[in-house]
């Protein structure tokens, strides 16, 4: 009888319940030829997503459609190289877009009226998640903010800012003249995520704050956190900080994680510790 060229983890049954690269095995003393190009695929993925362009109009017009005018920004990173090794650029827009937020506010209609929320799009380290995510949250957002039995929300013309970090968004919310910022940016794409955006809250955005005064919701793809639960999260932290008028560490994220299909729900829980179980003595399974 032959031996098998690759030597099983005998705990392969746990990786149904995670992305991570767990129970691969073994050929001899090294790892499996099949997970090693796996391994090799996903950096590749990670390292294209950093570097894919921006398509901003493409962004724009799914924006558009929604019924939202859109503004296209840029911040004080001129491109790609500067953006990665300068991230304080990142964080503040250029002069033009400056220029560019003074023109609208002139051009407002009711200038005095500030809005009750801004969105403001980057595309961050992964512009592929921002492609894929970014109008189908918004989406899924404006459904449960314009429900006839909430709360009435304005909602300003959305960012649209290129070569971006996180913290751009506190310049453009307090240049839309919005009460309430959600910054929607591309994520630093993981070895299993390359598509993963997060989203940043943050209550009367200006120029100058930090991260304790953000609320984040992250992991937002098909694989991680749907758009479904993402919108129905930040839609009730949106609720919570008009209520409070504050965002970031005063601001408890008090939402129930298994009712919107955030968390682990009881029956995942329990297909888990039956898999435990099962597992031979060897590797720790209790008799």
């Amino acid at each position: 009888m032959s031996t098998p060229v690759v030597t099983d983890a005998g705990w392969a049954s746990l990786r149904r319940f995670t992305d991570a690269r767990i129970a691969l095995g073994r050929a001899g003393h090294s790892q499996p030829t099949a997970p090693h190009l796996a391994f090799q695929l996903a950096h590749a993925q990670a390292r294209d997503a950093v570097h894919l362009p921006f398509d901003a109009p493409g962004v724009a017009a799914g924006v558009q459609a929604l019924g939202l005018d859109a503004l296209h920004l840029h911040s004080a990173a001129p491109d790609r190289g500067t953006y990665l090794q300068r991230p304080d650029l990142g964080r503040q827009l250029d002069t033009a877009s400056r220029q560019a937020l003074t023109r609208w506010q002139r051009e407002r209609r009711e200038p005095a009226t500030p809005f009750d929320l801004a969105f403001v799009v980057c595309d961050g380290l992964s512009a592929l998640a921002v492609h894929q995510n970014a109008v189908p949250l918004i989406a899924a957002a404006l459904a449960r903010l314009q429900d006839p039995a909430g709360e009435r929300w304005t909602v300003a013309p959305v960012g649209i800012v290129e070569q971006a970090r996180v913290a751009v968004g506190d310049e453009a919310g307090a240049g839309l003249q919005a009460r309430c910022v959600v910054v929607l940016i591309g994520e630093r794409p993981g070895l299993s995520s390359p598509d993963s955006m997060g989203l940043y809250l943050t209550w009367s955005p200006r120029p100058g704050l930090t991260d304790a005064s953000r609320n984040c919701i992250s992991n937002v793809r098909p694989a991680g956190l749907s758009i479904d639960a993402a919108a129905s999260k930040l839609v009730h932290l949106l609720g919570a900080a008009r209520r409070l008028r504050l965002s970031g560490v005063a601001l408890k994220d008090d939402v129930d994680d298994q009712a919107l299909g955030t968390g682990p729900s009881g029956d995942d829980g329990a297909a888990f510790g039956k898999a435990l179980q099962e597992l031979p003595p060897a590797l720790g399974a209790r008799p």
